[in-house]
């Protein structure tokens, strides 16, 4: 009976210190930090290198300092007419560069805008004759009265005595430089035909003779 007691005691010992060995062996210990460190039973691994062979890393940086950013823009400026009942048209322009920014804007008047807008307003007072008048201004105006047999008044003549006082002072013609040239191609063109004309009366003329 001693001697089972005494197996078992030693057999009851060498299995604890067993199982304290393998405790030891698979314990962890993390230490908290920049880096963490793992204790027991852990082996880390190392790089080998062959006889004569190296490690090197190369980190090359390069950084541009002559950078141009873009130029700002150029913001032309607006136009604003304050009413739709107005003749006048605006247009702006904008240039940008690196060390200078130009912009500039206009009104454009209209002329043609501004003649029906008068012309309407004296025809709504009865004035028609001075409405006519004003829109003969244009030049298209006044040659399609021209045409049409009733020509723009002046110096408070109509009709006939008025187309008399124009062929008299035709420079004061809205269509002067146009008409100009009209008349000198009439003139040519009557030259070409009085030459023609003359052309064929020549032999009926030496047949009297003869």
């Amino acid at each position: 009976m001693k001697k089972i007691y005494l197996l078992f005691f030693l057999f009851t010992g060498v299995f604890w210190q067993d199982l304290n060995i393998i405790h030891s062996a698979e314990t962890q210990t993390n230490v908290s930090g920049s880096n963490t460190s793992i204790e027991g039973g852990y082996t880390g691994g190392a790089t080998t290198y062959q006889s004569g062979s190296s490690s090197a890393t190369t980190t090359n940086s390069t950084s541009n300092s002559n950078i141009r950013s873009a130029p700002p823009t150029a913001s032309a400026p607006s136009y604003n007419s304050m009413t739709q009942d107005v003749c006048s048209t605006g247009a702006s322009a904008g240039l940008q560069t690196f060390g200078l920014g130009i912009t500039g804007g206009k009104h454009f008047i209209d002329k043609n805008c501004e003649r029906l807008k008068l012309s309407r307003i004296l025809n709504d007072f009865g004035m028609k004759v001075a409405a006519v008048a004003i829109l003969c201004q244009d030049e298209r105006v006044f040659e399609s009265m021209i045409q049409a047999g009733t020509p723009c008044p002046i110096d408070g003549k109509i009709g006939k005595d008025a187309l008399a006082l124009w062929n008299k002072y035709d420079h004061e013609r809205p269509d002067y430089k146009t008409y100009v040239k009209r008349m000198k191609k009439r003139e040519k063109v009557e030259a070409e035909l009085e030459k023609i004309k003359i052309e064929k009366l020549e032999p009926i003329n030496n047949e009297d003779l003869r």
